[in-house]
């Protein structure tokens, strides 16, 4: 997958050079590319904003850079990329959206700031709106990396197989307690299931803690497994 990602402050997403999405690049699965459109504003001090029409607090990015960052990456596909505007008036991310949006082979992430971007050249690019959730961050910059990241994992061979059926949200239930070594930590033992080598019965405890989680944790996703 290719990913191009249009920002103001492309030195941000250099974390995304460490860990498994690192690898991921380094294996060539996935380009990760970042475009400052600063550099398309193409006036003197290389300004990207003004103030609302209308009136109102702060400012708002123009459209005429980001058009042409836009233009200047798509200008020889023969395809229309994917194009996506990281925002807290887009629909919620789930994993759902996410392994829909790994079936792409081709994303353009914006990622906008100060109180927005000329709608403009939202209509005119843009075909999809994504939240991280209820909250308003400074830039669309870190919604931008937690998309990638969630998305990334559903790439074929970015993780091992079969690393995410079971963890929270892939059944609508969140993931069970896990253990590991040693088998005594500060005289709390691991549950005596998961010694057992009993998989009928491991594969039962998981479930009820999965429960158990969901509805002490996630009342909505719980309600909605168990209305009946």
């Amino acid at each position: 997958m290719r990913i191009d990602i249009l920002t103001l402050f492309p030195e941000m997403f250099n974390i995304l050079d460490e860990s498994i999405i690192g690898r991921a690049k380094k294996n060539e699965l996935i380009e990760i590319n970042t475009i400052n459109f600063r550099d398309y504003a193409n006036n003197k001090h290389n300004q990207v904003d003004d103030y609302p029409y209308g009136g109102g607090n702060g400012m708002v990015i123009k459209p005429e850079p980001v058009y042409r960052a836009y233009m200047d990456i798509v200008k020889d596909l023969e395809y229309k990329p994917k194009t996506i505007y990281l925002s807290p008036k887009g629909k919620t991310l789930t994993n759902k959206i996410a392994k829909d949006i790994s079936k792409e082979d081709h994303l353009i992430l914006l990622c906008g700031h100060y109180e927005g971007i000329d709608q403009r050249v939202l209509d005119e690019i843009i075909d999809d709106e994504i939240s991280i959730g209820d909250y308003v961050l400074t830039g669309g910059e870190l919604p931008a990396m937690v998309l990638i990241d969630t998305v990334s994992r559903y790439i074929p061979g970015v993780l091992s197989q079969g690393s995410y059926e079971d963890e929270s949200f892939e059944n609508d239930l969140l993931e069970y307690p896990q253990y590991t070594r040693p088998e005594i930590f500060n005289d709390i033992k691991v549950p005596e299931v998961l010694l057992s080598g009993n998989h009928k019965e491991i594969a039962k405890w998981r479930l009820e803690k999965s429960i158990e989680i969901t509805k002490k944790n996630r009342k909505d996703l719980f309600n909605k497994l168990f209305k009946n």
